[in-house]
């Protein structure tokens, strides 16, 4: 190993080590003391309930960790969007599950726990997968209802969500496990089986000090809407039960009577190991992130047996694409070339740009997985297309037009791991979040923008001198450096990968050493639904 190895090697444990670390505070939700208090009312956490409900020793799959990550911070913050969601088994069945964390302002909904709960129900529809509710929400946050309550991919679209996938035989069980309150009442009760935890657990649409306020009755929340009430009077819930535990047993003897499941047909073999050692990808990755490397090194350390079928190696080479397996499971691989690579007029070809060459190849890879029904995998270190009259004359844009077509049309399953740059319409082209991913993950090492933090600098910059000039303001080259300064502070921001986590950008930040587990386990839970469209990719200019 090289110097520039164990220099990339040591910056990367390091921001793994960051990685964890905030993982560890984030998963503290409301911290120790918020905790001590759900304990002491004889509840669990959320993460103690999918701990108890998930398969003992299985692997829980976690989904936007870092949701609302400094993003309420006028409020108190609201760790991990106050709800915990993922995906994991449950009596040998994979299923999603969301569990409100009461720890966080009593499990209330801001506007990003909306759009996290609605991932969880996205990743359930397109998977056909069950999914279980672990209710213990006070509702809304009233402050921010305006973000929250009516627009179309606001509160109630999750309600939307109950009633198509009801259509659509998902499964849906509901543990009413604390408090259950107004419009968020309809999402246990919209489910197949609802059950209710006695004393803690409570559901209906007006507490007793807004019926008190609306119409004058005396009455408390226990009667009004308890375990009993609505167990044994209303008939609203299925079952009650003594504890979370009890409650959470049920759920298993639910998930251990399922029906099997119609099946995708992915086509999977014994699993193997890569040759390559994947703790090598540490040192792969530059600390100069526009400095080239050969993505092929990095396919070798995901692939079974590091073995790698290439797809026209030597034509449009900015982009690697070629067949493997992956835990056993076959994939289609598409990734950048980070290396400096000569085209085939003797031509260089900078690493990490699409090419019209790269773009043509990769949207014909695209439609031959398609026709074989092989998952893709897309690993995105882009810089974006190529620009220029040489690039324009040569029809970049109708290349690239292809392979966006292919790559969004495409019936197969996607999964996308940003593992350097992705920026601009390259992050498209890529499978990037708008192109509907079941997963999409972010290496630490990641970087999401129109473009690179220079080259955006730069042009903010330009902009803010002339508007100031504009105006008669002299600019002095000092102010100058204090406005580039400032500017490229807040965009360097803007490129982390927590920040795109935050808003989910991406479905959570990860070790690259965790990147075939989170392959496998994809293709295990899209291998849930048949694909029943056909692959079309429309009209494309020739």
């Amino acid at each position: 190993m090289d110097i520039d190895f164990n220099k990339n090697e040591d910056v990367m444990k390091q921001l793994i080590f960051q990685l964890n670390k905030n993982l560890a505070n984030v998963k503290l939700g409301g911290g120790e003391k918020k905790i001590a208090s759900q304990h002491k009312k004889g509840k669990l956490t959320a993460r103690e309930r999918i701990e108890y409900l998930k398969d003992e020793d299985s692997h829980f799959l976690e989904v936007a960790a870092f949701a609302g990550e400094g993003m309420y911070e006028d409020v108190g913050g609201c760790p991990s969007g106050g709800v915990v969601v993922g995906i994991g088994k449950v009596s040998g069945r994979d299923c999603v599950i969301v569990a409100n964390d009461a720890t966080v302002k009593a499990g209330a909904w801001f506007p990003i726990t909306a759009k996290k709960n609605m991932r969880a129900q996205e990743i359930a529809m397109e998977n056909r997968l069950p999914i279980i509710y672990l209710v213990d929400s006070a509702g809304v946050f009233l402050p921010m209802q305006d973000e929250i309550f009516p627009d179309k991919e606001h509160f109630g679209r999750q309600f939307r969500n109950n009633a198509k996938m009801s259509s659509m035989g998902i499964v849906q069980v509901a543990a009413i496990m604390g408090s259950c309150v107004a419009g968020g009442a309809y999402l246990p009760i919209m489910s197949d089986e609802a059950m209710i935890v006695d004393k803690t657990g409570s559901i209906f649409l007006a507490g007793s000090y807004l019926v008190k306020a609306a119409i004058g009755e005396d009455i408390d929340n226990e009667t009004l809407g308890g375990a009993t009430t609505h167990s044994e009077i209303s008939g609203v819930t299925d079952n009650k039960f003594e504890s979370d535990e009890a409650c959470l047993d049920y759920i298993k003897r639910i998930f251990d009577k399922l029906g099997d499941y119609d099946k995708a047909g992915f086509d999977r073999s014994e699993p193997k190991l890569p040759k390559e050692s994947p703790e090598e990808l540490y040192g792969i990755i530059p600390e100069d992130r526009v400095k080239p490397y050969d993505t092929r090194e990095v396919i070798k350390r995901l692939v079974d047996d590091s073995e790698f079928d290439e797809y026209k190696e030597l034509y449009g080479q900015s982009i690697i694409c070629g067949y493997a397996r992956i835990d056993g499971w076959a994939v289609g691989i598409v990734a950048n070339q980070r290396k400096v690579v000569k085209s085939k007029k003797g031509e260089m070809q900078m690493g990490g740009v699409i090419y019209s060459d790269s773009a043509d190849k990769s949207a014909r890879f695209i439609m031959n997985c398609n026709q074989r029904k092989i998952p893709l995998v897309f690993l995105q270190d882009v810089s974006g297309f190529m620009v220029g009259s040489r690039a324009e004359q040569g029809g970049i844009i109708k290349d690239g037009a292809k392979m966006v077509n292919a790559m969004a049309n495409s019936v197969v399953p996607k999964f996308t791991f940003i593992i350097g740059n992705s920026y601009g319409a390259g992050n498209y082209a890529m499978c990037g979040k708008a192109y509907d991913p079941r997963l999409i993950y972010a290496w630490p090492t990641a970087q999401m923008a129109v473009m690179s933090g220079g080259a955006a600098s730069k042009t903010l910059l330009q902009i803010k001198v002339a508007g100031l000039k504009a105006k008669g303001e002299e600019i002095t080259p000092e102010a100058e450096k204090k406005f580039l300064e400032e500017i490229t502070n807040r965009y360097e921001k803007q490129l982390s990968p927590y920040y795109a986590a935050s808003r989910l950008w991406v479905d959570g930040i990860i070790d690259p050493l965790d990147t075939r587990d989170i392959i496998s386990k994809g293709i295990a839970m899209a291998n849930h639904a048949p694909i029943t469209e056909k692959f079309n990719v429309g009209v494309i200019q020739t």
